[in-house]
């Protein structure tokens, strides 16, 4: 049986919608004749849309690993990259203030909508515990390279 011919336009459209969807949402605030102030609660949307693509580049650099080596350090080298924008995000959540008198505390019942399925400093927990397996605490702390390795 022969696969149909998938066109770009075609394929991966789930990915396609969020990319659609953070483009048009920073279009919309760039547009806005007051752009609203960052909360915890766009941080921690933002959070979890980077973590999914962590998730999602750590699949695709261990299926690009055995054939393609040169593909997969590089897919290895964004997967530390998104884990190092995901924790300066969470960092940055717990700075801005919350209505409690901590702001520096997790309190998920506090945020605005109640607390989330899970929460920004559980999500962060579980992909920290992801990227310990895979990563050594000298690749989370080593410099961006643009080496191009074939």
């Amino acid at each position: 049986m022969t696969q149909p011919h998938i066109t770009a336009t075609d394929a991966h459209p789930y990915l396609r919608a969020a990319t659609a969807g953070i483009r048009h949402h920073a279009r919309a605030r760039v547009r806005a004749p007051q752009p609203e102030p960052v909360d915890r609660t766009h941080l921690d949307t933002l959070h979890a849309h980077l973590t999914e693509l962590h998730r999602l580049i750590d699949q695709l650099a261990e299926a690009a690993r055995p054939p393609y080596p040169g593909a997969g350090r590089h897919l290895a080298s964004a997967h530390t990259r998104l884990w190092q924008a995901s924790a300066e995000i969470h960092s940055a959540f717990h700075l801005l203030p919350a209505a409690s008198v901590n702001a520096t505390e997790c309190r998920p019942e506090q945020l605005p909508d109640g607390p989330p399925f899970l929460t920004i400093c559980q999500r962060h927990l579980a992909a920290g515990h992801a990227v310990r397996r895979k990563t050594t605490p000298a690749d989370l702390n080593r410099p961006h390279t643009t080496a191009c390795v074939r």
